[in-house]
């Protein structure tokens, strides 16, 4: 039986004080292709449990997953080994149902460590400071573009072609109920990032320009250049990072000029899961700190003068009045922030400049592999763990034919950028301490029998 609270008088009033006809007018941006117009016909109408359970299980066996064979994806999302320890400290009753700390005197735990996280990202993004987290990169991404607004009192971001689409995606959505101005490119299949043609596009209406570092691509550029452009103009530069091991080997952003520095944290110690959920990361100068959206953890003293923490600043639309609200994330992703910061704590500085050592190393070793075989060409001139090849075909049928042989080769450009023909035989190939030479071996040994 359907639970339904509302009567059909009670919908009619609420659709009527909105201005709506009906219901199927809120769906108005969903695309009629997309929506069902009835039952979904080739499902039975009902079925036991046991039934479905053995139903779903037989499609999930269908699916090719991360730890089935040769795994080479990435974009924004990582295979990376988190350690036990790490499930293990946040299935704790303590942490595993602590929610916000409103209460500091009975949340000491989870102050002291979004404290703690806080230290971590601003130290790996080479800011003065960090937030408690938020939802994921992409958010994390808008968040900045519009705390840049706010200070620049400017409404027109010029976004690198080298940014992530889902990240451009949805900053373009998020701009329909802002106003804001984006300024957009498609990448080409160069060696470097074009950052002489990003720097024509900042003029003075420009509030900050975003640029993900390693792109989109896998390239890696000196962001000083591009900060000394923006801030001529008085514009912010957001640094967008997607996988953070990078950064225990290549200069962070804030030492090269960033402004704001986000990311996305899932790769440590958060698993795949299917696209969430994961943790944004954001970070800026000490002189923005008002403006950054989310929470801040701060430490003092209590009346005894005993180390504590607490709540420092706040400024989400829960706390205040929401037309003064710098955010309306009401969430920090609380769990997801806490496996972080357990996995940057058990690899500390050093661990974490050795895993990315690793990280480089195997990658540099499938890039040196993968262009033996006839037809492919490597793009990338600098890269950590991630490289664009280009295929002497369309990378979208290539990749699916390497799923059949039991291996996930990487994330085709025309998935991304389907309209764009130049970039069809694009493909992205990211390597972690979970490949192994062998995985490499076989991934170039599929691709050459495929290519052939």
């Amino acid at each position: 039986m359907r639970y339904l609270p509302l009567t059909p008088d009670d919908r009619t009033a609420m659709l009527a004080k909105i201005g709506a006809g009906s219901v199927d007018e809120l769906f108005a941006d969903v695309p009629e292709l997309a929506r069902l117009d009835g039952p979904i016909h080739d499902l039975p109408a009902h079925a036991s449990e046991m039934a479905v359970e053995r139903h779903m299980a037989k499609l999930a066996r269908r699916n090719l997953t991360a730890g089935d064979g040769p795994f080479f994806l990435g974009c924004g999302a990582y295979k990376h080994h988190v350690p036990a320890t790490v499930d293990h400290i946040i299935q704790r009753g303590e942490y595993l149902t602590a929610y916000t700390p409103y209460q500091p005197e009975i949340a000491q735990g989870t102050l002291q460590m979004l404290f703690e996280f806080q230290t971590q990202v601003a130290r790996l993004f080479g800011c003065d400071v960090a937030n408690a987290s938020m939802y994921d990169g992409s958010t994390a991404c808008w968040e900045a573009i519009t705390m840049a607004g706010r200070v620049t009192k400017r409404s027109r971001a010029v976004l690198s072609s080298g940014l992530h689409p889902h990240y451009v995606s949805v900053a373009n959505t998020m701009a329909k109920f802002t106003g804001d101005t984006l300024v957009t490119a498609t990448p080409e299949l160069t060696a470097e990032p074009d950052t002489d043609a990003l720097i024509d596009q900042i003029d003075d209406e420009t509030s900050c320009v975003v640029v993900q570092y390693p792109d989109i691509l896998g390239r890696i550029g000196d962001l000083s250049k591009l900060a000394e452009a923006a801030h001529a103009k008085k514009a912010l530069l957001i640094a967008v990072v997607t996988e953070p091991v990078a950064l225990g080997a290549i200069k962070a952003p804030g030492e090269m000029g960033a402004d704001i520095v986000v990311g996305e944290g899932q790769s440590l110690g958060v698993g795949l899961q299917f696209g969430g959920p994961y943790v944004g990361l954001f970070a800026c100068s000490q002189k923005l700190v008002r403006q950054m959206p989310g929470r801040l953890c701060g430490e003092t003293v209590d009346a005894e003068g005993k180390r504590g923490y607490v709540l420092t600043l706040s400024t989400r639309e829960q706390h205040i009045r929401r037309e003064k609200a710098t955010s309306n994330i009401c969430t920090n992703s609380g769990l997801c922030a806490l496996a972080f910061s357990i996995h940057m704590t058990l690899l500390g500085e050093k661990g974490l400049r050795q895993l990315a050592e690793i990280n480089h190393a195997l990658a540099c070793k499938a890039a040196d592999r993968l262009t033996q075989v006839p037809g492919v060409e490597l793009v990338n001139g600098a890269f950590f763990n991630e490289f664009t090849v280009k295929l002497p075909a369309e990378a979208r049928p290539v990749v699916r034919a390497l799923a059949d042989k039991g291996m996930l080769a990487g994330v085709s450009l025309g998935r991304l950028y389907p309209a764009e023909d130049a970039l069809a035989g694009g493909l992205v190939v990211a390597v972690t301490e979970t490949t192994t030479e062998d995985d490499i071996e076989q991934l170039a040994a599929a691709l050459k029998e495929v290519l052939a």
